[in-house]
């Protein structure tokens, strides 16, 4: 015997309330701009706000190609996206406190990013900025591969 128990109520839309700043790191990678794409849907159905950031040591040079990937990925989806560079000393930071830095600074709810799984141990799938984030972060934070 099956029941099924329906209801015909309109949609609470919840996570419009829950995630309205989204933080998209990325780093050129195609899970990256994976991410971007996710953050994107959220935005585009719930009317998120999207925050891409780069994080480079000091004194490296940018790069223009990553702008253009993620401009293209982002044309005509009709959302709007703010683009920030954050830059850290090498000696004294890292990508991932960087990150967890703007994260905090920012008030967002969410972080949507990619795993490059660029580790020194094969037994763990996960980049090592993924994973710091994933621990140390006080927000949810979506892993995309």
């Amino acid at each position: 015997m099956v029941f099924i128990l329906s209801y015909r109520e309109a949609p609470t839309y919840e996570i419009s309330f829950m995630y309205r700043k989204i933080l998209v790191p990325i780093d050129g990678s195609e899970n990256s701009l994976k991410a971007l794409d996710i953050a994107i849907d959220l935005a585009k159905h719930y009317g998120s706000r999207i925050t891409v950031v780069y994080a480079k040591p000091k004194d490296s040079i940018e790069s223009r190609d990553l702008f253009d990937k993620v401009k293209k990925r982002v044309e005509k989806r009709g959302v709007d996206i703010a683009f920030k560079i954050i830059e850290y000393d090498s000696n004294t930071s890292s990508v991932a406190n960087s990150i967890l830095n703007e994260l905090i600074e920012g008030g967002y709810d969410l972080v949507i990013m990619g795993a490059r799984g660029l580790t020194l141990t094969s037994e763990l799938n996960i980049g090592s900025t993924a994973l710091s984030l994933v621990i140390n972060s006080p927000v949810t934070i979506m892993v995309v591969r």
